[in-house]
């Protein structure tokens, strides 16, 4: 006889609770003792699949009192965790394997994952998520009176400064080359949802910072994508970095910010947007160039995906590399690590305008002057529309909500930011 599928659910996730209380710290079990809990886990989490392909809206309208509550992704995974800890992990587990290096992590997130892939999977739920996630920060709503008085905020990686009805958004992690880590995503989220709400901003710019990095220093860098030191460390979320990043301020830059201020027409508020690349855009930095309106760089400056060398996937770069290069080329940028230099043909794919690196102040003038019109808005909203549909997006991000989990935790993952922390140590 069959059995019910919620008890099963309930006797794996017990099965797997007792093993981690009777085995010693993830980083010090014997093969054969992850050979064990592994095989629990895989079993929890097959169970936990197949209860959530059927039941996944209810268990969201649930959470949400049937849509009328607007979650965000870390309030979601929290709600469901307390309502349904079978399904997620709770929030002491969650907790104590955050102060440890990812290497010895037991793997939560990957019960996060998914969830959120159930959820993201349902045209209802994930449409509603996704709407949700465009709303504006607490922290930037706390902040915006300061911005429209001052025209200036700092925060710990981003520096946001309005001129002349521009809102200049600069990276300034110079300890890190403007590496990203659960910090940076917060900065980012902050800035781009006062860029957006601010009625005086017509157009946003992002740049990078000038660094004191031995081997840069008094040179501006773009981004080197995300921190490995960091991820080594256990400090790269699944919810807070990873997902947060593309379906919050990076989604926000594609589709604008919801606000009481938007125009009857529209249900968010939307501006173009500049990117200027000097030196590199590796990684997430170059993910980012994907959504921009107008992309510049200098002569001497380069871009890459190195996914295969991380053993991460490039964000939503899979989605949207292809359409701006076609798929010959994104396969070489993303599985062989090709490197584009700013200056070959290929770049012109990419680089909307290429200048010399003392140019570039006056590149960034014109292309804010020229994004300025009237027309722009409605026109990027339709070329959006067109090149990445929300219901594509939505489908793309569900099975990117696993996969990334899973490979967060994959050997060589490890392995790789293993060797880096060491090297970079």
């Amino acid at each position: 006889m069959t059995v019910p599928l919620w008890p099963a659910l309930r006797e794996a996730a017990d099965r797997v609770d007792a093993l981690v209380a009777a085995l010693p710290e993830p980083g010090s079990r014997l093969p054969e003792e992850r050979t064990e809990i592994a095989a629990a886990k895989d079993t929890a989490r097959a169970l936990r699949t197949r209860y959530l392909q059927t039941h996944a809206d209810a268990v969201y309208d649930r959470l949400t009192g049937g849509g009328l509550d607007e979650l965000r992704l870390d309030e979601l995974v929290a709600a469901a965790a307390a309502q349904f800890p079978v399904l997620l992990p709770t929030a002491g587990q969650l907790a104590a394997d955050r102060g440890r290096p990812q290497a010895d992590k037991e793997g939560y997130e990957i019960d996060q994952g998914i969830f959120l892939r159930a959820v993201l999977n349902s045209p209802r739920s994930g449409q509603h998520l996704l709407h949700a996630m465009l709303r504006p920060t607490p922290r930037a709503l706390a902040l915006l009176p300061e911005f429209t008085r001052t025209g200036v905020v700092e925060t710990t990686s981003v520096r946001l400064e309005r001129r002349d009805g521009a809102a200049y958004l600069t990276m300034c992690r110079d300890d890190c080359l403007n590496a990203e880590d659960d910090q940076q995503v917060d900065d980012m989220e902050t800035a781009v949802d006062l860029a957006l709400l601010d009625p005086q901003v017509k157009v946003g710019v992002l740049r990078g910072g000038t660094m004191t990095h031995p081997r840069y220093r008094g040179r501006r860098v773009f981004s080197a994508g995300i921190n490995l030191k960091s991820l080594h460390a256990g400090d790269i979320s699944l919810v807070g970095f990873l997902l947060r990043r593309e379906l919050g301020y990076i989604h926000k830059l594609v589709r604008g910010v919801r606000s009481e201020e938007a125009p009857w027409h529209s249900r968010t508020v939307e501006k173009p947007w500049v990117a200027a690349v000097e030196t590199f855009a590796i990684g997430g930095g170059a993910q980012l160039l994907l959504v921009f309106d107008h992309v510049l760089a200098a002569s001497d400056a380069y871009l890459s995906l190195p996914a295969a060398r991380e053993g991460i996937v490039p964000g939503a770069a899979n989605l949207r590399l292809g359409r701006h290069t076609g798929p010959r080329i994104s396969r070489q940028i993303i599985l062989q690590g090709r490197r584009i230099r700013a200056t070959e043909p290929d770049a012109r794919l990419l680089i909307d305008e290429v200048v010399e690196p003392e140019e570039i102040d006056e590149a960034v003038a014109g292309a804010v002057e020229r994004l300025r019109g009237p027309a722009v808005v409605p026109n990027r909203r339709m070329l959006n529309a067109a090149e990445e549909p929300v219901e594509e997006f939505r489908r793309y991000m569900a099975e990117f909500a696993l996969q990334q989990a899973l490979r967060l935790y994959g050997e060589d993952v490890i392995g790789k930011v293993g060797r880096f922390a060491s090297r970079a140590g």
